[in-house]
């Protein structure tokens, strides 16, 4: 291992341009933690007022899914990382051979971009996942029908539960997406769990604890979820191994959540793929040593990995759009600020569209059944 001084390392970073596709929340995450590290951060999205806009003297409009746009946008850049997956892969490889160090690299984004491919490659390296089939379109799904209820999801560009839905009848069909999809019959599952792993170029691995999350069945988007997961060592121990095996395998640079089932009968069934910060990662930022995001850079940036250790038990709620809020939020944030060990995060969107992400809160406590409580307090406050 080669040392450089304190002096060699901080003058590498001040000097470095760094560039993140995708502007929203996880992309202001990030450029939090960039901030301790003395870098500068520039941050291209399609909206001109996308959260990251306000933090940064170096936003460029533009979309990360054009070629033109990206290849323009990182053409100065030393390295560039993502905070979504809708990205434009042609460009990225494009400014790989002119010198751009791209993390994660092209070939596991792409990997990633495309359900039915990230499928197919988890089972090519023996990982166990919902066995699903590809369509074209929602007329397919008749052939199907005798096999309801299934899950339809979107082969490309899902997120925070768009792009899923579960047919439960032939009606359901109807209003299916009419787009190319994987479909799959329902897990019996017991339990959803995330770990989050990081890996950089020199091969290191670090995972965190996993978490347990607990999904809206209404929207299929994450309502909270609770670190560490309550389940049992030997689940967790295999859920942690199935995580670093897929870093290696997929040759990861960043970091990458890996979304798993637990069955009713005590299988982990790999379910989906995230090669960036996640939304099941954000209580690192209060109770982790170091967080997702500081992990994130460490990596992308050729640093040793941090330590993951949980030092406070914790449960991240997302606060989701809703009319109540917006009619008295500040008296509902205030209340919410008086709860000892309530961390809020507010993203700064604009505009208003019911159901969506504009915030979340994790809330840290000495037990999990005093975070528990803590949090069916905020509940109240927020509904």
């Amino acid at each position: 291992m080669v040392f450089i001084s304190l002096r060699q390392l901080t003058i590498m970073l001040e000097n470095l341009k760094i560039g993140i596709l995708g502007g929203g929340q996880l992309g202001a995450m990030i450029m939090r933690h960039a901030i301790d590290f003395g870098l500068s951060v520039s941050i291209m999205d399609n909206d001109a007022h996308a959260p990251c806009s306000r933090y940064t003297s170096s936003f460029f409009c533009g979309d990360p899914a054009s070629f033109e746009a990206v290849l323009e946008f990182g053409k100065d850049l030393d390295v560039i990382t993502i905070e979504k997956e809708a990205v434009n892969i042609n460009a990225l490889r494009q400014l790989e051979k002119q010198g751009v160090r791209i993390f994660p690299t092209p070939d596991t984004i792409e990997i990633i971009q495309d359900k039915f491919t990230q499928k197919q490659f988890l089972l090519s390296h023996n990982i166990p996942v919902a066995p699903g089939e590809v369509i074209q379109g929602k007329n397919d799904l008749y052939q199907y029908e005798s096999k309801l209820p299934l899950c339809l999801k979107k082969r490309r560009d899902g997120y925070d539960g768009y792009g899923v839905m579960v047919l439960k009848t032939r009606e359901d069909i109807a209003a299916a997406f009419d787009a190319p999809c994987v479909v799959e019959e329902l897990v019996d599952i017991k339990h959803e769990i995330s770990v989050i792993v990081a890996r950089n170029e020199h091969g290191a691995v670090a995972c965190y604890d996993p978490v347990m999350m607990v999904f809206s069945e209404e929207k299929f988007i994450l309502d909270y979820q609770i670190a560490p997961a309550q389940l049992d060592e030997e689940i967790l121990k295999e859920a942690t191994n199935l995580a670093k095996g897929i870093a290696d395998a997929i040759q990861l640079v960043g970091i990458l959540a890996v979304e798993m089932f637990v069955t009713k009968d005590h299988k982990i069934l790999v379910n989906e793929l995230a090669p960036r910060p996640h939304n099941s990662g954000h209580h690192t930022i209060e109770a982790s040593t170091t967080s997702q995001y500081e992990q994130l850079l460490r990596a992308v940036l050729g640093l040793p990995l941090g330590a993951t250790a949980l030092h406070l038990p914790s449960l991240m709620m997302n606060v989701l759009e809703n009319a109540s809020l917006n009619t008295d939020r500040q008296g509902k944030l205030q209340r919410l600020l008086d709860i000892p060990g309530a961390h809020l995060h507010w993203y700064g969107k604009e505009g208003k569209r019911p159901g969506r992400k504009v915030g979340h809160v994790t809330i840290t406590g000495n037990t999990i059944e005093n975070v528990i409580a803590k949090a069916e307090s905020i509940r109240k406050i927020l509904n």
